[in-house]
């Protein structure tokens, strides 16, 4: 970074990752975050000055209370946090700024008003974000270990159900979508993990690829899950999903599981440092179509494969590279999903999802869970 420009965040660390990557300091509420040259800069109010200064990464942590004063007793009757950043950045002399691109408007305005010069970052705003450290992968296998064990203890349970006229039951209750997600959820918090909007979606709600799925689930016709916590101590994600059926699937149902698993499996195969993910991505549509499986829209809905192959996976779950019609190319060192799908309404949906790690000649998988199709 140039010394006659800063990055400037203001944000809440809590949602927003790149603050939180640049402090390592969680925060309910906005805060003020400036790198300037090597020195990095924290605003905070009084009641969180303590512990970001024995908790945070910043070099320095002042006082947001005491600037304002300082900027009151300068003439500035009323001073918001673009005036208090006004302040700071006259003590270094900057004049141009870098925000990331969901920069709040009103803070922009105001010091575009100030005189500054402001230019935005698309995503990634630290492209070292989507290489991993050894401690980094480490902290996504131990979410991934927890997201294993919370899809087993569902997956028993589907084990263990009856089936009565084409629906799950289990100890004397059906078994629903809505149960399972509570017995995965539950499973991970035990585990130090919280997950929103985990998919357990049965039948043509599964063809819907983000459905999270409500009601009793069927039998003899496919079940997705795709669950993707994040740790409360590490704050990364992980990131699975499964195709099972409780019963006896059709002979196309297995078929479309069998193309869907062959074409994840040699995309796998195929990502290396410096793989395209545009051409990974194509690779998969070239498959599905050549076996029989088309895309597009029937009856107003879309059927086939209509989602990307996969994406980086860190303390977003989504994040930088991408494989999909608009890839990257793959750096080692990142770790990314591998997640294709075939959807088809009356015949049902089949994704398989595992997360892997870029290596120089390959990769290295970090999902250790079986691809089971058919529980029995």
């Amino acid at each position: 970074m140039a010394n006659d420009r800063a990055v400037l965040m203001i944000a809440a660390s809590e949602t927003d990752a790149n603050l939180y990557y640049a402090t390592r300091f969680i925060a309910p509420d906005p805060f003020v975050f400036l790198e300037i040259g090597e020195s990095r800069i924290l605003v905070m109010s009084d009641l969180e000055m303590e512990r970001a200064r024995h908790q945070s990464s910043a070099d320095t942590v002042l006082s947001y209370a005491e600037l304002e004063r300082r900027v009151r007793a300068q003439g500035t009757a009323a001073p918001g946090t673009a005036d208090i950043v006004h302040a700071v950045l006259q003590d270094h002399g900057i004049k141009q700024l870098l925000v990331p691109a969901n920069f709040p408007y009103g803070h922009a305005a105001k010091l575009q008003a100030l005189g500054y010069q402001i230019e935005t970052k698309r995503e990634p705003f630290y492209e070292r974000r989507a290489v991993k450290s050894g401690e980094e992968v480490r902290h996504i296998e131990e979410a991934q270990r927890a997201t294993e064990a919370a899809v087993a203890a569902a997956h028993d349970a589907l084990r263990r159900s009856d089936i009565r006229d084409n629906l799950l039951w289990l100890d004397g209750a059906p078994v629903t979508s809505e149960r399972i997600k509570k017995l995965i959820n539950v499973t991970l918090m035990e585990r130090d993990c919280v997950a929103q909007h985990t998919i357990v979606a049965g039948g043509d709600q599964a063809c819907d690829p983000h459905d999270e799925g409500s009601g009793p689930l069927p039998a003899h016709r496919s079940i997705i899950f795709d669950v993707f916590p994040r740790s409360a101590a590490t704050r990364y994600f992980a990131d699975m999903s499964r195709t099972v059926v409780r019963g006896t699937a059709s002979a196309e149902l297995r078929r479309l599981y069998q193309t869907v698993k062959d074409a994840q499996e040699e995309a796998i195969f195929r990502v290396r440092a410096g793989a395209d993910g545009t051409k990974i991505h194509q690779g998969i549509c070239d498959r599905f179509d050549a076996a029989g499986y088309a895309t597009g829209l029937v009856n107003g809905r879309m059927q086939g494969y209509f989602h990307g192959t996969g994406h980086g996976v860190g303390l977003d779950i989504h994040e930088h590279p991408r494989i999909s019609r608009n890839g990257s190319i793959l750096q080692e060192g990142e770790v990314v999903t591998v997640e294709p799908g075939l959807y088809y309404p009356g015949l049902g949906a089949v994704r398989i999802e595992d997360m892997v790690l870029v290596t120089r000649d390959g990769c290295r998988n970090l999902t250790d869970y079986p691809k089971t199709f058919e529980l029995g």
